[in-house]
């Protein structure tokens, strides 16, 4: 970047590493210097929760707030009835009304924890783009928006150019995402003098359209600033572990999993994710992020405790870096392991091999085997996996290796929880209720 912005949140995203691409970056850093800028983030609403790998347009809501600018959250309650074909390989799910409602309310538990809300100058409003797209008339929309969008110039952006080169189906209503987002970016200027539009580096081309849009009808200014996609130092995005998902809701994903995942990133990452994803000044996190050997495991712990702290609260953090230290230092139980609850019915009835199974005083016996444990646990996905891990001899329960997955279980061995480990870095509890 060969300018350097003076503007505080400009400077701010340029030093922490969230600028890839501004339409003009010298014009909007004026534009924050000179007063309030609105800005926004879309959000669709494809999931319950959202992942790790949303908190970067998160963080960027965050430091608009942080430094004297108002964000605007915005809830795709409308355009994810369409879908984004944006990096995408294939047609997304189509998702009824219902679906897509009940996770705007699992989604809106997270912005409040980065995000003031309220009706002050600076306070975002939550906004949901199906008050207006909901309301469009299709023949007056395509006369009123869709003049200024040409069939040439959708078909050169990156979106819908490398589906079509892949050959893959791109459905006409996903080809219509790009009018729809666009049409947001101008109904956010009209209604609330929004005048910036962030998101990621897929986004670029509907974001660009969008502030094109607006010069185009209202002669109005409008800048778009992207993100870089941000992977791990294996590759790998952001958002995704061997596990699935990193989630943000709690019911999703419990604070001390989520926790964990920070404590366990690679050593170059620290630094770096610092930066992004915490409020700690720069420095401080270049310092931290510099460290070596073991001094490396005191800034991890830093990063988890600072990143779980803004989601679930410093509480939260305290208690997971406890049950860790419990867990690896004194190899204790810890009470903050995410827990398993198993019933009677979890478990098979037999009877003894010399007895009569049709009589019913035949005593029968209650069993449950080890590898089904760590399935209900979510140590390991399948049975073939749980084969893998136990051969290993990565398989514990109460800190003992256990290699035969047929080992069994009485309900009267859940006289306390036992503790399973999936090799030295995950674990769980499981109690009979």
């Amino acid at each position: 970047m060969t300018y350097h912005p003076k503007s505080e949140f400009l400077h701010e995203l340029s030093t922490r590493g969230f600028i890839a691409d501004c339409t003009n970056l010298q014009e909007l850093d004026e534009k924050l210097i000179s007063g309030v800028v609105t800005g926004y983030i879309g959000f669709d609403l494809t999931a319950t929760s959202l992942h790790i790998g949303n908190l970067v347009q998160i963080m960027l809501l965050r430091w608009l707030q942080k430094t004297g600018h108002r964000p605007i959250t915005l809830m795709g309650g409308g355009t994810t009835k369409v879908g984004d074909p944006s990096g995408k390989d294939e047609m997304r799910k189509i998702l009824t009304v219902a679906q897509i409602n009940e996770n705007a309310g699992g989604i809106r538990k997270v912005f409040s924890r980065y995000i003031s809300y309220g009706d002050g100058p600076l306070d975002s409003p939550l906004v949901n783009n199906a008050e207006w797209l909901d309301q469009l008339k299709y023949i007056d929309f395509l006369r009123d928006i869709g003049q200024h969008f040409t069939i040439n110039r959708l078909l050169a952006f990156e979106s819908v150019k490398s589906r079509l080169d892949r050959e893959q189906p791109l459905s006409f209503i996903e080809f219509n995402y790009m009018l729809l987002q666009s049409y947001d970016f101008l109904e956010l200027n009209r209604r609330f003098g929004c005048s910036l539009q962030m998101g990621g580096s897929d986004q670029w081309g509907n974001i660009v359209s969008g502030a094109d849009l607006i010069r185009r009808v209202d002669q109005a200014d409008a800048y778009g600033l992207t993100t870089p996609l941000v992977t791990r130092a294996d590759g790998k995005k952001m958002g995704k572990s061997a596990e699935g998902a990193v989630w943000l809701n709690e019911d999703m994903m419990s604070p001390y999993d989520f926790w964990q995942w920070w404590r366990n990133v690679a050593d170059p990452d620290v630094g770096r994710f610092l930066k992004l994803f915490t409020d700690l000044p720069v420095a401080e996190c270049d310092r931290l992020g510099a460290l070596a050997g073991s001094e490396i495991n005191a800034a991890k712990i830093r990063l988890a405790n600072e990143v779980t702290t803004l989601l679930h609260g410093a509480e939260a953090a305290q208690a997971a870096e406890a049950t860790a230290r419990d867990v690896f230092e004194k190899g204790g139980i810890g009470e903050d392991l995410p827990t398993v609850t198993l019933s009677l019915n979890d478990f098979s009835e037999e009877t003894p091999l010399d007895s009569d199974p049709s009589d019913p005083n035949t005593p029968r016996t209650r069993r449950i085997a080890a590898h089904s444990l760590f399935l209900r646990a979510g140590l390991v996905k399948s049975g073939k996996e749980a084969k893998r891990l136990f051969a290993e001899q990565g398989a514990r329960i109460n800190d003992t290796v256990i290699t035969d997955i047929t080992t069994q279980f009485e309900p009267n061995d859940f006289a306390e929880p036992l503790k399973l480990s999936a090799g030295k870095k995950r674990h769980a509890l499981v109690q009979l209720s």
